[in-house]
Parts: C-alpha cells; sequence; structure tokens
C-alpha cells in the first residue's frame, strides 16, 4: 500500500533540477548579464550548431534579442514566461524560454518555446519536442 501511494503522489512533471515558476526572474537575470554563444543546436537529430558559430548573443531589455558576429546583426525576441501562457501543452509548474527571429533562415529555426533542460550563471540548455513530427530539438548557450 506504502508503494502504490508513494507511485501515485509522483507527478512526472516535476523537474529534478528545481526549475519552477519561481525561477522565472533568476533565468531572466542571468540570462541579462554578458552575452551567450550556442554551443549546441540539433535540429530533429541534426547538429547545425556550425549556423551560428562566430555569433555573440546578447538578450537584452525590453525583450529584445541581438546576435551579432561583427558583421552582421539579426534582432529578434525572448522571453521567459509560464508555459500555460503560451501555446504549449505542460504542466503550468513548468516555464518557457521563447525565442523569436523573422529572418535569416537559419535563425527562424531557433524561433520557439522551449523548455528549459538546466540553467546556471554560465549555461542553459533547452529542449522542444515537436508536436506535429514528435522530433526532439536541443538548444544550449553558454556564456563568453
Amino acid at each position: 500500500m506504502f508503494l502504490f501511494t508513494l507511485v501515485t503522489s509522483c507527478n512526472s512533471d516535476d523537474d529534478s533540477n528545481g526549475i519552477n515558476n519561481g525561477n522565472i526572474n533568476a533565468i531572466t537575470n542571468v540570462v541579462k548579464t554578458g552575452t551567450w554563444k550556442i554551443t549546441t543546436f540539433s535540429e530533429n537529430g541534426n547538429d547545425e550548431t556550425n549556423n551560428f558559430t562566430g555569433y555573440n548573443f546578447t538578450f537584452g531589455d525590453n525583450n529584445v534579442l541581438t546576435a551579432t558576429n561583427g558583421a552582421d546583426v539579426h534582432t529578434g525576441t525572448w522571453s521567459v514566461t509560464t508555459s500555460n501562457s503560451s501555446s504549449d501543452d505542460n504542466s503550468a509548474n513548468d516555464i518557457d524560454f521563447n525565442i523569436g527571429f523573422v529572418s535569416p533562415q537559419e535563425f527562424t529555426d531557433l524561433s520557439d518555446d522551449w523548455d528549459i533542460i538546466e540553467y546556471s550563471s554560465g549555461v542553459i540548455k533547452l529542449i522542444d519536442v515537436s508536436g506535429g513530427n514528435g522530433g526532439t530539438d536541443y538548444l544550449t548557450f553558454e556564456k563568453n
């Protein structure tokens, strides 16, 4: 009976690293400091990290996301929100890292409401499971 109670009381939406709605301000403050680079971008099992080599990303005020490599500058948006304020179906206790770019194509591939796997002062790891084809994308930013 004890085992049954233990198993049924566990919530599959709990995050092992404690990421929940209370972390929105902490995550926002972490990414707004310094510049970041993409060290992993895998789309449906295809490594596309090289599309972002040399780019530094700045998560600025007013949700402005800037990517620059010294010659090219691409501007998009970013935010950290509760998942129930976006279009995904995850638990209301989860939070999303939202990225939006309108061009170029490589950067529009980053546009999504990503789930946070892990974050610290030097890394943020994101995942997205596509509702359409069931593919899984991974995105990792590391602080410069």
